[in-house]
């Protein structure tokens, strides 16, 4: 197992390398880079116009209009570009800024934001506790409500509970999360009909001032129409899997051989095939947080006001803040090639006779 784990964590080494060269390639052709931002800033012109004006199409400024400089910028102090360029790294060539990048991101140093005053690590630190709790409870709560639904769903196959519960389920995945978060926050949030919730971050005001029970609640009471919205959608998944893998093993001879020789239906569900069962389920569990984590949570952030990493990663790249937005990329990158090996780990955990080094000798 160790020898497993040692190739796929230098695995994540070329990975993660292609991954930003990927990004970076484009970045360098996607116009309106920080440069621009700024020259539109400064001279009162929005950067589509800016973009057109000044004839630029590389983020690093490199590309100019036909005069040498950015047309753009006239009026501007001389040198005032030139300036700019420096102070973003733009003056270096492409591949010497990429390489450069990827040699501090092996250090986990990411540089200075280009228009927050603060290191890239730090602003990511702050934004990772909204992230991870509407992640990790989303995932456990999931798995709580779906894992025993789906057995009895399986237990009662064709049954009238099982028919109606199927139809709910199914109406709750058809409508978008964002959809749903909008009408939690119209019946149920401050300002809309019954005003039970708040409805902006991911604590109050006076929350040091609380017990620690006191803060305990308070936290869930901001997490009740984030979660809500962002579970409903998770359900159907989840369910039907647990569901169809339960109904696939009570269909096989060693079933069948286990109620032969006089044992209890709960003994023949839960001593064998419960853990032959759930092997997909239970395993796939990191892999469910780090998706939900990296994907699922941009829009619900943006409803609730929630200042986490999904808004975080929107608003970096529409003001082309680029440390930031690699920093952000870099670090889903990582948590998602983790989360996969959690997984792959966690099937040899649950199942022993998996052995993922054997195979791949």
């Amino acid at each position: 197992m160790l020898g497993y784990i040692a190739r796929r964590i230098l695995f994540m080494v070329p990975t993660l390398f292609f991954i930003m060269l990927l990004n970076f390639a484009i970045v360098q052709v996607t116009p309106g880079g920080p440069v621009e931002q700024i020259l539109a800033s400064v001279t009162g012109v929005g950067s589509e116009g800016v973009n057109r004006v000044s004839g630029t199409g590389d983020v690093g400024g490199g590309s100019s209009g036909s005069d040498g400089g950015y047309r753009g910028a006239q009026g501007l102090p001389e040198g005032f570009v030139e300036k700019l360029e420096k102070q973003f790294g733009f003056d270096k060539p492409a591949h010497e800024r990429f390489f450069t990048m990827v040699w501090k991101y092996l250090r986990f140093d990411f540089g200075e934001s280009y228009f927050r005053s603060d290191s890239v690590w730090t602003i990511i630190k702050e934004k990772l506790p909204v992230s991870i709790s509407l992640g990790l409870w989303t995932v456990l709560i999931t798995y709580l409500v779906c894992i025993p639904l789906g057995i009895s769903k399986a237990i009662r196959d064709g049954s009238k509970f099982d028919v109606v519960s199927s139809g709910v389920i199914i109406v709750g995945h058809a409508i978008p999360s964002f959809s749903f978060a909008v009408l939690l926050l119209i019946i149920f949030g401050k300002g809309g009909m019954f005003e039970w919730f708040p409805v902006r971050g991911l604590v109050s005001s006076n929350w040091d001032d609380l017990s620690f029970f006191g803060q305990i609640i308070d936290y869930f009471w901001h997490l009740a129409l984030p979660l809500t919205a962002m579970i409903v959608g998770a359900f159907a998944s989840l369910t039907f899997l647990t569901k169809n893998s339960f109904l696939d093993q009570i269909r096989l001879q060693y079933v069948l051989t286990a109620r032969a020789k006089g044992l209890s239906e709960r003994r023949v569900l839960y001593g064998h095939v419960f853990r032959n069962a759930m092997l997909v389920v239970i395993a796939s569990f990191p892999v469910a947080f780090g998706t939900i984590f990296i994907t699922g949570s941009l829009f619900i952030e943006t409803i609730y006001s929630l200042d986490g990493m999904g808004l975080l990663a929107f608003e970096s790249a529409l003001k082309r803040d680029y440390t930031l937005m690699f920093g952000i990329l870099y670090i889903y990158s990582l948590i998602h090639l983790v989360t996969t090996l959690i997984s792959d780990l966690t099937y040899m955990l649950v199942d022993p006779r998996i052995d993922f080094e054997t195979r791949e000798s």
